[in-house]
């Protein structure tokens, strides 16, 4: 049987204001390569920054790669949107946000909604499953999103993301504003979905309460590239430590290379941290003074360029950058 989730020689760069990645912009995700089968739970581990938030989103079908590095229930999930759209494939993760044209883009959910509106506003779903679901999160069908506390905006987002029988679900710290028993009956409800109906689950986070024995794989990135990729029984750290010191070992180990390299680049002149013109793209000679970084002077909630002297034009991804 194919693996419902594979990735192969996965890289990626996020591209700057013209669709391209700027010049000379290292990749965030560099061969990054693991599969999953049916039933199986993955904990996706890494310090803040590493790549895993890019790659669930990678898998969710948000960002678009070359169809044969990401492979999810046999398909591409950014080509073939059927995925999404039928919650075979569910991406939860980051703050519960909804579009708002030149406020920043996105604000939080806090509607004057009730909560039961908005769950049984879901069209499609078993009501059963529902239902269970309402119990589990201990969701009280009245209240008001604009009055309800981060942790019960949370619960609803989460029952929402839930009701339609995944085959793969995606979590990215999903679980953070939750309290310790709903964050348990969570995870016990997911586990049963993996091991009664076959589903697949890759969860980032960085809480390890009663995870010890939750998670059957542990896939460890570290700046973007493959570290580990294993089933639990066969990382050898666990057999003497807990899930949450063998990760903590890790991060130390990663956090003394990185401080050893940035020492080794301060004594021989260089700048300690790699200097990264993200979301740009550098125009002109770079030995001379007339280089300098574009980005058409856009920022959040403005019309014109906030570069002064600046004509306000859009570079577009299907035309040629002029110098």
């Amino acid at each position: 049987m194919a693996p419902t989730v594979e990735i192969s020689h996965l890289s990626f760069t996020y591209p700057g204001i013209d669709g391209r990645p700027p010049p000379g912009a290292p990749p965030l995700i560099e061969d990054v390569c693991f599969s999953l089968d049916a039933g199986q739970r993955c904990l996706l581990l890494g310090s803040n920054g590493a790549g895993k938030t890019t790659i669930l989103k990678i898998l969710g079908g948000k960002h678009m790669v070359d169809p044969s590095m990401v492979r999810v229930l046999g398909r591409s999930a950014f080509h073939d949107t059927a995925l999404t759209s039928s919650g075979d494939l569910c991406y939860l993760g980051g703050e519960w946000r909804r579009d708002v044209a030149f406020a920043g883009y996105q604000v939080n959910i806090q509607m004057d909604i009730s909560a039961e509106k908005m769950i049984f506003g879901v069209a499609g779903v078993d009501p059963k499953r529902r239902d269970e679901l309402i119990k589990i999160l201990d969701i009280d069908l009245a209240w008001r999103m604009h009055k309800a506390s981060d942790g019960q905006r949370r619960r609803v987002q989460i029952c929402m993301g839930l009701l339609k029988a995944f085959k793969v679900l995606l979590l990215d710290e999903i679980t953070v504003d939750l309290d310790v028993l709903a964050r348990s009956n969570l995870l016990t409800y997911l586990k049963k979905e993996c091991e009664e109906r076959g589903a697949t689950i890759i969860y980032a986070t960085h809480i390890f309460d009663g995870l010890d024995d939750w998670p059957t794989h542990i896939v460890y990135i570290a700046h973007g590239k493959l570290q580990l990729a294993l089933p639990l029984e066969k990382v050898k750290e666990m057999s003497q430590l807990s899930l949450m010191r063998t990760v903590e070992s890790w991060l130390r180990k990663e956090r003394d290379e990185d401080r050893r390299r940035r020492k080794e680049r301060k004594e021989k002149g260089l700048p300690e941290f790699d200097m990264v013109a993200e979301g740009s793209r550098v125009i002109g000679d770079p030995a001379k003074s007339a280089a300098r970084v574009v980005n058409n002077g856009w920022a959040a909630g403005r019309l014109t360029s906030t570069i002064a002297g600046e004509e306000n034009f859009v570079f577009s991804s299907n035309s040629v950058l002029r110098q």
